[in-house]
């Protein structure tokens, strides 16, 4: 466990970062070993299926994860100012409202995953992997909601490093598990799935063994798990304006996803396979913001105002110089990158639209840096509400520059949406801060 009240604020956030930065990596390694083992032996169209379904499976669970993230805050901040009896509230609290929630969320995606992905327009050659995968995932989806919530509350306290540890082996389980089931048992995408449902299982055991053992160090003993009801309505209401941005945001994504589908397979296996690039290069900026929204929470339970700035001016030093070495790896190896997840000869036309996209996308860095600065200063201090409305303009920027550029530019304008989104979503913030507003936004 991790005080962040005392000493060094930026070598807290870095020793922080680092292990949570490993894990977002090995998170994201399993989608990437999943997108890179279904281009290579199960083809392009499988491909574009599995792919197809990530902005569908985010947004069902946007929900549970808001929820999880917005009980993280307020443990982070009961954390800080060391209050023990609020923080088991919140715990048991999580524990049924996510439950609820998964049960409804997992029998939407089984029993509607035809109607969303219609909707979507998934191509008629590719609806069938999206149908099977989908229905598998949600079948089994208590092990991913198990690791967010644990995870949220171990993060919260400081603990970075049992995440990592979850995420490394569920990396490895899937890895092995996705040869095994394509290769050896010739399973399909259905082994893609089953895989990724092992991985999730092993990953929530990790931390929910590792949250039993330490629950005496943070004060989660003798709970009472009848739910309190106005602890209840404080994780819904925090959690909520979390949970309505990633709504509104996945929806952004299923409406460019919509519009990427309308340009066919070549385009939506580019799109899946540039995705998996952008999703792992972007994880230090995400990885840095993480580690400052947990800092500012602790630090504003004892109102340390100027430790919080100290904290957000250098963090943004830092997040540029990340941001542009991370553009310089992207732009120089982007042909690459693309070739690890489609055959050169076959997919010669989807390797060069991906790689106009990592162009495009590489070089907005630095505008992602800036924003989750000062999105995760805002955060950790509790004003949800003002980070909800930075995620919806975000959203409306994403949605009317990827219609509008695309009737201009093509597939291309759906790729400078993004950075132009980014822009969009750095305004609410940066005037929120300065403003000094976001001090008075305490949730304990």
């Amino acid at each position: 466990m991790k005080d962040m009240t005392v000493g060094n604020p930026m070598k807290h956030i870095i020793r922080f970062a680092i292990p949570m930065l490993i894990g977002n990596i090995f998170q994201q390694i399993y989608n990437v070993a999943d997108t890179i083992i279904v281009g290579q032996y199960l083809g392009e169209e499988a491909l574009a299926g599995v792919g197809s379904t990530g902005t569908l499976t985010f947004f069902l669970f946007a929900v549970v994860t808001g929820l999880c993230n917005g009980a993280g805050l307020v443990v982070a901040q009961c954390f800080g100012c060391k209050n023990e009896k609020q923080m088991g509230r919140v715990t048991v609290a999580l524990v049924w409202v996510a439950g609820i929630l998964t049960i409804c969320v997992s029998l939407l995606g089984i029993f509607c995953s035809r109607f969303f992905l219609e909707f979507l327009s998934v191509p008629d050659n590719v609806i069938s992997y999206s149908i099977t995968y989908l229905r598998i995932i949600y079948s089994f989806a208590f092990g991913s909601v198990i690791y967010n919530g644990a995870s949220a509350i171990l993060r919260s306290v400081g603990d970075s490093k049992t995440p990592l540890r979850a995420v490394i082996g569920a990396s490895v389980v899937n890895v092995v598990f996705d040869l095994i089931f394509i290769i050896v048992c010739d399973m399909g995408v259905s082994g893609v799935a089953y895989a990724t449902i092992l991985s999730q299982c092993i990953s929530a055991l990790i931390c929910m063994i590792k949250l039993i053992r330490v629950r005496e160090k943070i004060g989660l003993i003798e709970l009472n798990w009848l739910p309190d009801i106005d602890t209840v309505f404080l994780i819904i209401k925090t959690g909520f304006p979390a949970a309505f941005q990633s709504c509104m945001i996945s929806l952004g994504g299923m409406s460019v996803q919509r519009l990427v589908n309308f340009f066919g397979a070549s385009v939506m296996a580019a799109y899946v396979a540039a995705n998996r690039v952008d999703s792992v290069a972007i994880q230090v900026i995400v990885s840095i913001g993480t580690a400052l929204s947990v800092f500012t929470g602790q630090n504003i339970g004892k109102n340390q105002y100027e430790r919080i700035k100290e904290a957000l001016y250098k963090t943004l030093v830092v997040m540029v110089g990340a941001s542009i070495c991370i553009a310089l790896v992207v732009l120089l190896e982007r042909e690459q990158l693309m070739r690890l997840f489609l055959d050169a000869d076959s997919s010669a036309q989807a390797i060069e639209i991906g790689c106009t996209y990592l162009s495009i996308i590489g070089v907005a860095y630095v505008i992602a840096g800036i924003m989750q600065s000062y999105q995760n200063v805002i955060r950790g201090a509790g004003d949800v509400n003002t980070c909800m409305m930075a995620g919806l303009t975000e959203l409306a920027g994403r949605i009317i520059f990827a219609y509008l550029l695309s009737g201009i530019l093509g597939v291309t304008g759906i790729w400078i949406a993004t950075p132009i989104s980014w822009g969009c979503g750095c305004v609410i913030p940066v005037i929120r801060y300065y403003s000094g507003k976001w001090k008075h936004k305490k949730l304990v």
